[in-house]
Order: C-alpha cells, then structure tokens, then sequence
C-alpha cells in the first residue's frame, strides 16, 4: 500500500513511493499510446509494454487492474493530448478560422509521414476494433470523438461569425462530418502510405461548406 498520509509528504512533491507509482504509471500509459496507435488494443501484449518501460514481467498488475483497465487509461491519455493540441489548432488567432483547419490538416500529414504512415489516430483505430473491445470502451470513445466535435464547432462558428460561412450553416453538423470523414482518410493514408488522401478529403469537406 502506498503511504500518502500527511506525515510521508513532502511540500512540493508527493513522497517518494508515490511518485515513484506514478511515474512508472505515466510511463506504461505512454508506452501504451504508441503501442496501440500502431498495432491495436487486441493485438497488443501487455508484456510488449512491460519491456519497453523495463517492469519486470508479471508487475503490471501493480499498477492497473486488467488490461481493460489499462486501456481505458490510454484512452483518456490521448484524448486529453489531442484535446490540446485542437485546442492550440483551432483557437491559433493569427489565422482566420477555416485557415486553422487546413493548417491542422498540414501537421497531422507531417506526423503521420514521421512514423512512416505506421501509426494513425488511436480512438479511430480502437473504433475499428470496438467489436472485440471491452463495451466499456465504446462510451469512452464516443466521448472523445464528441469533445473533438464540439473544438471544431467553436472553430466553425467564428467562421460563421466572420461572414466566411453562411449564416444558416449548420456548425455542429460540419464538424461531425469532418471527423466522420477524417477517420476514413487516416485509414487510407495507413493504406496507401502517402498523405494524398488527408488533402483528398479535406478539399472535398471545404468545398461543401456553405458558403456566407
């Protein structure tokens, strides 16, 4: 049991035991996020993951309870990271709004290209596996796609705001159809090794905004 009483804290840092906990915690999860973004949950072994942190073999219920556990983690992990990074995208002021998408569309090629297109978006591809995934996962997913939805939308209605998109347009709408489509072109980019179909896509999602 970790002693986290007042008497074993440190000002400024927690104790030593704990810290240590979390680190190594922190350090599975991250190892867990590049691991399954580019095999999968199901095809995923949790000693491929001890190995790549050095936990010895047999520790990992130490520090989650079952893979499922485990998973779920990762999930949270990627979609608090991804968050941010729609959030910095999207709310880049020195840009105007729809510019902000094109240019998210711009980083995520360079990233996949970076790993050579081995390794795409971990909810999508965990929502290609749901039918073998734990039902618990599905909310969880569904959750982080709505939050991606609802950081576009801000973006879509400044859009709107500025006159770019038609009044009327309906900004919700547009954004759960991006990351409708988007997850699609991730596939494909996987598939054809090249970053064609992310433009592909994003000029056929642009050129069917309505225009103010």
């Amino acid at each position: 049991m970790i002693d986290i009483t007042p008497s074993a804290r440190r000002r400024g840092r927690p104790p030593k035991r704990l810290e240590d906990h979390l680190e190594t915690r922190e350090a599975l999860v991250r190892a867990g996020l590049a691991v399954l973004t580019e095999k999968g949950f199901v095809a995923t072994a949790i000693d491929e993951v001890l190995r790549q942190v050095g936990v010895p073999k047999g520790s990992f219920y130490h520090w989650f309870d079952s893979k499922e556990t485990f998973g779920l983690a990762v999930i949270d992990a990627y979609g608090d990271y991804f968050a941010r990074k729609l959030a910095r995208a999207f709310g880049d002021d020195s840009m105007p709004p729809l510019e902000r998408v094109g240019a998210f569309v711009d980083d995520a090629a360079e990233g996949m290209a970076r790993f050579d297109f081995r390794r795409g978006c971990l909810i999508g591809n965990l929502g290609q596996e749901m039918g073998n995934l734990p039902e618990s996962f599905r909310a969880r997913l569904r959750a982080t796609f709505q939050e991606w939805e609802t950081l576009l939308e801000q973006c879509l209605r400044l859009a709107r705001l500025r006159g770019d998109i038609h009044p009327q347009a309906d900004c919700g709408l547009l954004a759960r159809s991006f990351w409708i489509g988007w997850e699609g072109a991730v596939l494909w980019a996987k598939l054809d090794r090249s970053s064609d179909p992310l433009f592909i896509y994003y000029d056929t999602w642009q050129r069917a905004i309505p225009r103010g």
